[in-house]
């Protein structure tokens, strides 16, 4: 097992790569506890859990809304859980993201840790601090920064995911290897096979990688002021297409990485030969790289989106495999440059 930090405003977290479920009552503090995990994780994973009330939720993007929430404060209630209380979530991101955002704001808040069970969850749902849920639509817009105290990574749970929800974990890889670490993804394009295989030393290698890049910039930026916004890369045109199209978190995010490192050539800063690398590792690990929806729902959505300050958005950009940058984008500006590499 091998542990990262995380030290943020919020609090510090322990991210625990290689634990078990199994061992998670060791992590637990000396107070009234409660675990939120959805039913398919239950039937899974249930046994392993510690004696404590389960409050079991459904599963999808579209319970992770504020009436979900409302619904967990009252069994919370029903439970007795008070301002020493500790809540659990077991799950992968939405599980997470609820239960962060429910532990955040119960009480004005009470402690929380997670035990992720999706690769997803692993290396970017349940790590960083984020915690939200839904509105209107559209996604995460209601939410708050706050670390868990602990985040339990164990890779054995990750042989019950179904192959789509696997691929979606690995987007999230591949987006930590494009904004920082060309030689991890290097490593990924020589072990895509592997990796899909779940090969135990290649997955613990991507999972801690990936975490350890996300840990380093989340310490230093935690509320997204600079840094943290490379994490974003692929994100505002994925989330504009999850929202159109409803199709997976991340598949979103590889069809809007895609649109993101196009429009990086576009503009002279990726060589054509790294757009070409990033879409057939993407087509590798059965990622699309391309949905159909049309421009106008894409830049209506786009429109939307939370991370706007007026008529202007950061997008993040690509000069290079491992090299991110910043960009600032009046919508307009945004908009003509979309539609001209939307393909």
């Amino acid at each position: 097992m091998e542990t990262l930090n995380i030290h943020g405003v919020s609090g510090d977290s322990r991210i625990l790569i290689g634990e078990s479920l199994a061992n998670l009552s060791a992590y637990l503090p000396s107070k009234p506890a409660v675990i939120i995990t959805d039913a398919t994780v239950r039937k899974l994973y249930g046994h392993l859990f510690p004696p404590l009330a389960v409050i079991e939720i459904g599963s999808g993007e579209e319970i992770k809304t504020i009436d979900t929430v409302c619904r967990i404060y009252t069994a919370l209630m029903e439970q007795g859980l008070d301002r020493t209380g500790f809540v659990v979530g077991i799950g992968g991101g939405i599980v997470c993201d609820i239960a962060g955002f429910v532990a955040s704001t119960y009480m004005r808040g009470i402690d929380f840790g997670f035990a992720a069970t999706t690769l997803l969850a692993q290396v970017d749902a349940s790590v960083g601090g984020k915690n939200g849920v839904n509105f209107g639509g559209f996604k995460n817009m209601v939410g708050v920064f706050n670390q868990p105290r602990f985040v339990i990574c164990d890779p054995h749970l990750l042989s019950s995911l179904p192959r789509r929800e696997l691929c979606c974990g690995f987007a999230e890889i591949i987006k930590h290897a494009l904004i920082s670490n060309a030689d991890m993804f290097a490593f990924i394009e020589h072990n895509s096979g592997r990796a899909l295989a779940l090969a135990r030393d290649v997955i613990e290698r991507l999972v801690h990688e990936s975490v350890a890049l996300k840990a380093g910039i989340v310490s230093r930026d935690e509320k997204e002021a600079g840094e943290r916004r490379k994490l974003n890369f692929g994100h505002t045109f994925g989330h504009a297409i999850e929202a159109v199209s409803g199709i997976p978190h991340g598949e979103a995010v590889s069809a809007g990485m895609v649109i993101a490192a196009r429009l990086s050539a576009a503009r002279g800063m990726l060589p054509d030969a790294d757009l070409q690398r990033i879409c057939r590792l993407l087509a590798a690990m059965d990622l699309p790289r391309h949905v159909p929806v049309t421009v106008d729902a894409l830049v209506d959505a786009l429109q939307k989106d939370k991370k706007r300050a007026r008529d202007r958005i950061h997008v993040i950009l690509l000069d290079a495999i491992g090299r991110a940058v910043v960009q600032t984008f009046d919508m307009r500006e945004l908009v003509k440059a979309v539609t001209e590499v939307y393909i």
